[in-house]
């Protein structure tokens, strides 16, 4: 059974705190909803709002008519005579979803009427938009406490409503309330006394119990569910569109959908950008790190057998496995990681890199892929020269008002020694001091001709950077370099080996 996906993100998960899409974004996101990810409905808006509102509804219905998806846009509107309706014309709509009251409580509190009251200015609102030629699709707000409360006024309200010329009955699970059994049973009950009416479920978050809900309700037999991108919506949000739709296609073999799954983490990236609603790292399916390995068993396992391969794979979303580089890599891990960059080490290089890695990600440092050809570099570098001088410590420091200085504990052929200098900067302080303790040992540094400080490229790391020293060495430029987290720490890396580079002219 093919199931409808009505988007609710630009009308629900607008509703998220501190989200305000504009016009142009929202015809951007409803066109590449309908046409790249291919949802059957979108819910674009709610009546009456704003003047921005309505400019954006106006360009959307623009387009969808021009484009043969109006009937496919739809409008929150409420009971309030002609004012809603009047606004759908003005905006070009042509699908109401009418919100009404689904529970006794709010009904008599929030309106203080009696159900027949209430049914009677639903029946106008509906009368009056069938005449117009709006199709009209009606919201039982708060039907889940409605059930457990008042499931007589529920049931007097669906026998009101079978009887009218109305399309759809969205169910909302308001306030993200209901269990997954409650989910199940209250919508069986439902279906099975009404089989022929079309029923929604709009499910929230609350309780984190959304994507759970919709299966239930799906099982049940609802004909629609209502969904957002990144789950955003009022509170803790809705549904997840690309959550619920991987356990659709994974977990309910008799049900489809129209959803391209290729396309849910393009559109979950543009409306992260456009909310400004950073989504978790570990979020399903679209979080950045959920097709990432980490333990170095899981990259071996991977390599043997695929044995930490599920049916939830990345290919699906457009999408592919990495293996992370910290403190729990393993060699596996790494090989991974270097066979994309074509690189291939012997074993007693790989280990040396292997323990650099580990070493970063006990700093708690991310490396990355794009990291590794300069980690390779300085492991590899570091072991060709020997140390005859070592930086064995030093302080830098850096105030307001104040000259940089730097205190330097250095051990030159053994011999340790201590300096202090000032200079225009924290690495000029260090090598005024640095030179002060090799003229104590007749040792001249060489002049500094270049200095240049580069990232990975991309500049995703917040592990290291890379300082490249050019040094004067006997009328011949020759290059030293540093990795590091830290600028000034990468420079005296890079400095120490040039140290070494000239020690054998001393020794």
């Amino acid at each position: 059974m093919k199931i409808e996906v009505m988007d609710t993100t630009l009308r629900d998960g607008e509703q998220t705190s501190g989200v305000s899409f504009s016009a142009s974004e929202k015809l951007t996101i409803a066109k590449l909803l309908l046409q790249e990810v291919k949802v059957d409905r979108l819910e674009v808006a709610s009546a009456r709002v704003s003047e921005g509102e309505l400019k954006a509804v106006k360009a959307i219905t623009s387009w969808a008519g021009e484009n043969g998806f109006l009937n496919q846009i739809e409008v929150l509107t409420f009971v309030d005579g002609l004012a809603s309706i009047e606004w759908m014309e003005e905006a070009g709509a042509k699908v109401m979803n009418l919100l009404t009251k689904g529970s006794l409580n709010h009904l008599t509190h929030q309106l203080g009427k009696t159900p027949e009251q209430h049914f009677s200015d639903i029946q106008a609102v509906i009368s009056e938009a069938n005449k117009r030629g709006i199709t009209v699709n009606v919201y039982l707000e708060d039907w889940s406490n409605g059930m457990r409360h008042s499931k007589g006024y529920v049931f007097e309200f669906l026998e009101f409503l079978r009887k009218e010329p109305v399309k759809r009955i969205l169910l909302p699970d308001t306030l993200g309330i209901l269990t997954p059994d409650e989910t199940y049973y209250f919508l069986k009950e439902i279906i099975e006394k009404y089989p022929e009416l079309h029923f929604d479920f709009h499910g929230h978050n609350d309780y984190g119990l959304a994507t759970a809900n919709v299966l239930n309700a799906l099982r049940a037999g609802v004909k629609g569910i209502h969904l957002t991108v990144n789950g955003l919506g009022e509170r803790t949000g809705n549904a997840s569109l690309a959550s619920v739709v991987a356990v659709i296609n994974d977990f309910l073999p008799g049900i489809s959908t129209s959803v391209v799954e290729s396309s849910l983490y393009s559109i979950s990236k543009i409306v992260e950008s456009f909310s400004g609603i950073r989504i978790a790292e570990n979020y399903p399916i679209v979080g950045e790190n959920v097709f990432t390995q980490t333990a170095g068993v899981h990259a071996d396992g991977d390599k043997k057998k695929n044995l930490y391969v599920s049916d939830l794979n990345p290919e699906r979303f457009g999408r592919k496995t990495s293996y992370a580089l910290g403190k729990t890599s393993g060699k596996a891990n790494i090989e991974k990681n270097l066979q994309e960059l074509g690189i291939k080490l012997n074993d007693e290089d790989l280990k040396k890199v292997t323990a650099r890695i580990i070493s970063l990600g006990d700093r708690k440092e991310t490396v990355t892929k794009e990291d590794l050809p300069y980690i390779i570099s300085d492991v590899l570098d570091r072991a060709t020269i020997s140390e005859d001088i070592k930086i064995l410590n030093y302080v830098l420091t850096h105030s307001r008002g104040l000259q940089p200085s730097a205190t330097l504990q250095i051990q030159i052929f053994g011999d340790v020694l201590e300096e202090n200098a000032q200079g225009d900067g924290q690495y000029d302080a260090f090598m005024n001091a640095l030179k002060k303790a090799l003229k104590k040992k007749g040792i001249s540094l060489p002049s500094l001709t270049d200095y240049l400080v580069r990232i990975p490229p991309g500049g995703k790391t917040d592990a290291l950077c890379e300082t490249i020293i050019t040094w004067d060495l006997d009328g011949k430029n020759t290059k030293t370099r540093g990795l590091d987290s830290d600028q000034t720490v990468s420079a005296i890396e890079a400095t120490q080996k040039m140290l070494n580079l000239i020690a054998r002219q001393y020794n």
